[in-house]
């Protein structure tokens, strides 16, 4: 399996220390959000140097603040600063109460801002000269140097971004997406999209909260406990629905050692490439809690 992890940490040398942890125990890939460190970019170009191979990944950076020639260039010199191949810019629009409550930024559309968005994006980062004039975004005889490829994901999970995702991006990054749908719903139109477009098979990045525990009820109180913030954001409330999921509790992947297996063997089968595992700690013993479900992870990597 491909499994990567969601990395929180408080600092830099931190941040740095957690990769090489990751890549020793042979996790494919480290994941970071847009508030890691205020902003995760320059402290992963250092983690990037002090690795060899494992893939470091936002998931995600936000679209409305920044943009996308600025993104292009910021993405551009993270990979040229890594010195090595291994960096993957995952973006969003993340949520209409961030952008508009915080930033005071318009959400009306955020269908059509993402599309341009990507539009300009990608092309940045394969290193064409870009002039793009429509309603949210332009950009004028913009060029980026890429010193090396740039693989874009898309925080994709209603239909029109995922055919954006299929159709622009290298694939999607997923939250709170369960393996039902994943394969009725996320699957078939990314694929569908992709194909039309005539581009390759996608990756569906998979993220997750997950705890190893026998105590399935207090696995899922710390799980409501952890991520109750995104029930009540519309964007995942859909997409559990869509899942069949009632709750975060009920789309986590939570149980025993074979438990997880299994839900997590499901989610591959599902069509899902890679699990991003937001891990979740259970119980008075959270360091001893977070062992056991990392050690469960590591065993099933590669």
């Amino acid at each position: 399996m491909r499994i990567g992890l969601t990395g929180r940490p408080a600092s830099t040398e931190q941040l740095v220390e957690q990769a090489k942890a990751a890549e020793k125990d042979g996790f494919s890939s480290v994941w970071y959000d847009s508030t890691v460190l205020g902003d995760p970019l320059a402290a992963m170009a250092v983690a990037g140097r002090e690795t060899a191979s494992i893939e470091l990944g936002t998931a995600i950076l936000q679209t409305y603040p920044c943009h996308p020639l600025l993104q292009a260039n910021r993405a551009a010199a993270v990979a040229e600063a890594m010195g090595r191949p291994g960096f993957t810019l995952g973006i969003g629009p993340s949520h209409e109460p961030l952008v508009s409550g915080m930033y005071g930024l318009p959400y009306d559309r955020p269908g059509r801002n993402t599309e341009e968005y990507v539009r300009i994006l990608t092309g940045l980062l394969r290193g064409e000269k870009v002039t793009y004039e429509s309603e949210d975004w332009t950009t004028r005889g913009a060029r980026v140097r890429t010193a090396r490829p740039v693989p874009v994901l898309l925080a994709a999970l209603g239909p029109r971004l995922l055919r954006v995702a299929g159709e622009l991006a290298d694939g999607v990054v997923l939250f709170m997406a369960s393996a039902r749908a994943v394969e009725t719903h996320i699957a078939p139109r990314l694929h569908a999209a992709a194909s039309a477009a005539g581009r390759p098979a996608p990756r569906i990045v998979a993220q997750l909260p997950i705890a190893v525990h026998d105590d399935l009820d207090e696995a899922r109180a710390a799980t409501a406990k952890t991520a109750a913030v995104y029930e009540s954001l519309p964007n995942y409330r859909r997409i559990m629905d869509i899942g069949g999921a009632g709750s975060p509790a009920d789309a986590a992947v939570l149980g025993d050692e074979a438990g997880v297996t299994r839900r997590l063997r499901a989610l591959l089968d599902a069509g899902a490439t890679d699990i991003q595992a937001f891990v979740v700690p259970v119980g008075e013993d959270r360091r001893r809690s977070r062992q056991r479900t990392m050690d469960l992870l590591s065993s099933l990597t590669g």
